[in-house]
């Protein structure tokens, strides 16, 4: 009986190739420029890319098929398809279809067959979201709080009040500073990255970051605020005593745009409605020798409606213009854990000392 089972087993293993059974196709982790759904993309043909599951070994896409749309609902309003394209290529296959808007978002999906034309079915939908593309598309203004053109100075807080009375459906923030920025938005810090816009020669690029800020907003009275700090553009920069080598002073950009159900648009932008402070708890700031930090000098609320900034100061409109402004290209700085110290004492002149067991960058809390 064993070997009548075994060889019919071996009959219909041999016999498989020729019976026609289909090859199970799937698509995971689309991206477009290696990166998941990214909003403010600053590549006007953006290159694409997918990952490929298989029932069967030693597969091997003989092409693709993807297609785009300004809808959600990708089969209803195509915008571009590539059509079948015989191509083994998955990785980084650069878009060529109509020119792309700058602030639209972008779904897409990609189909594949395999070397025995065995098709996949569509992928699951994936997005991007252009940034600005025109340096006449910026309207808001560079801002700068009032400041002294000092080393290692205070942190500077800069807000501004709007109001929003429609239904908002999406809202954007697109954003850069000379020095580093943290953007807050009706209490919260907007993003979960740090050193923003990041480091590059400033003086030929200079990044600047998209966020949605849609669940951040509501209808009636919002506040959008920022801290600003020296970072590597105003702050030290190698072994000497070397401060300001980009500027001395610290400045901000940003444009909230803001949508609503009726279809009609606002722009909140830095202009001289805003008002600026030095009075706050970060009395010293530096990228490479720290901070100092005041709680008692903490401004509760001063990113939320309702706070009383009549003490603030108002601010200078500076003309630095946009021809080197991009979009952001850095790898965000982020937090990634948290650690404990392994130590924790008094010296005899009291100061506190806290030894964290490693090297390492963070705050402490």
């Amino acid at each position: 009986m064993n070997s009548i089972m075994k060889t019919i087993n071996l009959f219909l293993f041999l016999l498989l190739p020729y019976l026609g059974f289909s090859q199970d196709l799937s698509l995971y982790d689309l991206t477009c420029e290696h990166l998941d759904n990214p909003l403010g993309m600053g590549v006007k043909e953006p290159r694409l890319s997918w990952k490929i599951q298989a029932s069967e070994k030693n597969m091997i896409q003989s092409a693709y098929e993807i297609r785009i749309s300004e809808s959600s609902s990708i089969s209803d309003n195509i915008f571009w398809d590539s059509g079948k394209v015989n191509s083994s290529e998955s990785n980084l296959v650069t878009y060529n279809g109509p020119e792309l808007e700058s602030t639209k978002r972008y779904y897409w999906q990609v189909r594949i067959w395999d070397e025995d034309q065995h098709e996949s079915g569509w992928s699951p939908t994936a997005f991007w979201e252009m940034g600005i593309l025109d340096p006449g598309e910026w309207h808001a203004k560079w801002i700068e709080p009032r400041q002294e053109s000092a080393f290692n100075g205070p942190s500077l807080t800069l807000r501004k009040d709007f109001a929003s009375e429609k239904k908002i459906i999406r809202a954007r923030a697109y954003v850069t500073a000379h020095g580093l920025y943290e953007l807050h938005n009706n209490g919260k810090k907007v993003g979960d990255a740090y050193f923003t816009p990041g480091w590059t020669n400033y003086k030929k690029r200079l990044q600047y970051q998209a966020y949605d800020i849609t669940d951040l907003l509501k209808s009636g009275e919002n506040t959008v605020g920022a801290m600003l700090g020296d970072g590597w553009f105003k702050g030290s920069i190698g072994w000497q005593d070397n401060w300001g080598f980009y500027g001395k002073n610290v400045a901000l950009l940003c444009q909230l745009v803001i949508e609503y159900s009726d279809g009609s648009k606002d722009m909140i932008i830095t202009d001289d409605t805003w008002k600026g402070t030095k009075d706050g708890p970060i009395t010293l700031n530096s990228i490479y020798n720290g901070e100092s930090y005041d709680a008692r000098k903490e401004l509760s609320g001063w990113d939320m409606p309702g706070y009383d900034d009549s003490g603030w100061e108002d601010v200078n409109i500076v003309d630095y213009g946009y021809d080197e402004i991009i979009a952001s290209q850095s790898v965000p700085v982020k937090a990634i854990q948290e650690i404990k110290p392994v130590k924790i004492w008094n010296t005899s002149n009291g100061t506190l000392v806290a030894d964290m067991g490693q090297n390492m960058v963070g705050w402490i809390k």
